[in-house]
């Protein structure tokens, strides 16, 4: 039994729904002057809350600790993450009619990634960006930032200096906040009466059914339903109105939602055919969690069952993508330097640093072309196809791809 209590509810959190042992925080990069210093590892156990069914990791490292000035996930290093960004922000100019008299406000709003091709519309954009290293990159592209964590107080003082939003919106970022009730009140707090909330996060729903545990990590303190979700909004007086199933991360959901009170615009039939599947799916009984960590351990089996046998082949491994879900996945395998030679990534603030835990080295993408590896292991997976395409030259000399999950798959 956990001494923790349930993020949204308060109910003690009794019933585990993964155990991956202990982790260091995923974007905790090592400088090479610090690898032989020692670094702290957390537990990471995942819970299900037996009374409102939010799964939940306890947060054992405070937020402003991992989303520190020196954090280096930025968002405009992955060309399909960017194109998504360009396709939403269409979207959402013509479904809410946006223009020069509106403001859209967005939260962990990076690098700037996504409010750029606002800006470029003319509607006037505001971020929301804890980080500062991050932030310092999308205020020197114009975007207007601050750099301050979100919840209620910021939210009531935007509001009360005349900046609420008629489109507030959050890519990521629900599944990252610690208070999720103080978060979401922020979000009633600064939405305009006739306003409009977009979300995406990670749907618990693909999660289980793909065995996607890599995604889960200490910046990651919530994993969300569509019917937990909307219980979490309704406390706290929004109404969801639209949902969308996306391919990113392995699957998301994009909600859309709005003052409990507007009535409008009305509800769709997704929203209800989605709470349906979800019932179907057994995400509104406990027993429906049953199982996942079991389903776990066969994934790391395989995982470790191709790389001894590569290695005793005298095949050369090296893997793409510095992501924080493949620092999940190697630490959770017990995966270091002795079966992945380095990892390459496009990411400057990455590259000459050292993979928390494992300790294995980044390096730009470029030393593929010069080693001719056998194998790249691609450890963010949800963007497999992306990093197969910018690296078919590998298959020149005689090079494939794995992806390890849900299960080992050999690409030639």
């Amino acid at each position: 039994m956990s001494n923790f209590g349930c993020r949204f509810c308060g109910a003690p959190l009794t019933e585990t729904f993964c155990d991956l042992g202990t982790s260091p925080v995923s974007n905790s990069f090592i400088r090479p002057e610090q690898a032989h210093w020692p670094e702290p590892f957390y537990a990471l156990k995942v819970y299900v809350c037996s009374e409102c069914l939010l799964v939940q990791l306890p947060e054992h490292k405070p937020a402003d600790q991992i989303f520190s000035d020196d954090y280096v996930y930025f968002s405009s290093y992955s060309d399909s993450w960017l194109a998504h960004a360009r396709a939403y922000c269409d979207m959402a100019a013509a479904r809410f009619g946006l223009g020069p008299g509106s403001r859209v406000i967005e939260i962990a709003s990076n690098d700037g990634y996504l409010l750029q091709y606002f800006k470029a519309m003319g509607v006037p954009v505001l971020g929301i960006e804890p980080s500062k290293s991050v932030a310092d990159a999308a205020a020197a592209k114009g975007i207007p930032t601050l750099v301050r964590f979100f919840g209620r107080t910021l939210g009531a003082e935007l509001s009360a200096e005349g900046k609420g939003a008629d489109l507030l919106l959050g890519n990521n970022v629900l599944a990252h906040v610690p208070d999720i009730n103080d978060f979401v009140a922020g979000l009633k707090a600064v939405l305009k009466p006739a306003g409009a909330i977009t979300m995406e996060f990670p749907h618990l729903a693909k999660l289980i059914a793909s065995v996607q545990f890599d995604t889960i990590y200490h910046e990651h303190y919530s994993y969300l339903s569509l019917g937990t979700v909307e219980r979490i909004f309704a406390r706290h007086g929004l109404a969801l109105f639209d949902v969308e199933e996306l391919p990113t991360h392995g699957g998301s959901l994009r909600i859309y939602a709005r003052h409990a009170e507007a009535k409008v615009p009305e509800r769709t039939n997704r929203v209800d055919a989605l709470l349906a599947r979800e019932r179907a799916e057994g995400l509104a009984e406990l027993a429906g969690y049953c199982g996942f960590d079991s389903r776990v351990r066969e994934v790391k089996m395989r995982l470790l069952e191709f790389l001894i046998a590569a290695k005793r082949e005298g095949k050369r491994v090296v893997a793409h993508g510095a992501a924080a879900k493949g620092n999940t996945l190697l630490n959770y395998c017990g995966v270091r330097g002795d079966f992945i030679d380095y990892v390459v990534d496009r990411n400057p603030a990455k590259q000459g640093r050292l993979l928390p835990g494992t300790r294995i080295p980044v390096r730009p993408p470029q030393a593929i072309e010069q080693d001719h590896p056998d194998y790249l292991l691609i450890l963010p997976w949800n963007i497999r196809d992306e990093i197969i395409a910018s690296m078919a030259y590998v298959r020149a000399w005689g090079g494939r791809f794995v992806v390890p999950v849900p299960q080992v798959e050999v690409i030639a």
